[in-house]
């Protein structure tokens, strides 16, 4: 993987870590935690999958659905 990708995910990892504690009201922690350990983290990670490339607004609700139902968190 090159620089520039993994410059992307960097910032694309901030800004959505940033949106789940603002939308669940999670410490910064729990956030990464949530984040790394997602299916949805592992694509973004894929530069064939070429998710690294979208926005952390068009990412997000890939990972809330995943989030929500696979996990059955508490809101």
């Amino acid at each position: 993987m090159n620089n520039d990708i993994q410059f992307q995910i960097e910032c694309l990892s901030t800004e959505i870590t940033t949106m789940l504690m603002e939308k669940y009201g999670w410490d910064m922690k729990r956030a990464l935690d949530e984040l790394y350990s997602s299916e949805t983290f592992k694509k973004l990670c894929n530069p064939a999958c070429g998710l690294y490339y979208e926005s952390a607004v068009y990412v997000f609700p890939y990972l809330q659905e995943e989030l929500e139902n696979v996990e059955n968190i508490s809101l």
